[in-house]
């Protein structure tokens, strides 16, 4: 878990590997923004290699918090577990090509 770029509003947090009920929580310390706002939260999930109920729920909560942007494109088994559970039309998903913000 790395942030890759903190810039005019704009934090890019790059989540590679797997997440878990034991590993999410590095997932939403890095995207804490308390001591430095970001209005903008980009999380790159193509590096994504597996991501359980755990780690949907946190990317649940951190959309509901603040503005958050998905960068894609998504790993197989994130994309089919969002689909399943509905979560999909919840997200704002750009392809890495894209401009993210």
């Amino acid at each position: 878990m790395t942030v890759e770029a903190e810039a005019e509003g704009v934090r890019i947090v790059v989540c590679s590997g797997e997440f878990d009920l034991d590993t999410t929580g590095l997932l939403l310390e890095a995207c804490d923004t308390t001591t430095l706002p970001a209005a903008l939260l980009v999380v790159d999930v193509r590096q994504v290699a597996f991501g359980d109920s755990s780690f949907l729920n946190a990317l649940i909560r951190l959309r509901n918090t603040r503005p958050l942007i998905l960068r894609g494109p998504l790993p197989s088994q994130l994309h089919r577990m969002m689909e399943m559970t509905g979560a999909l039309s919840l997200f704002d998903i750009c392809d890495a090509s894209e401009q993210a913000g």
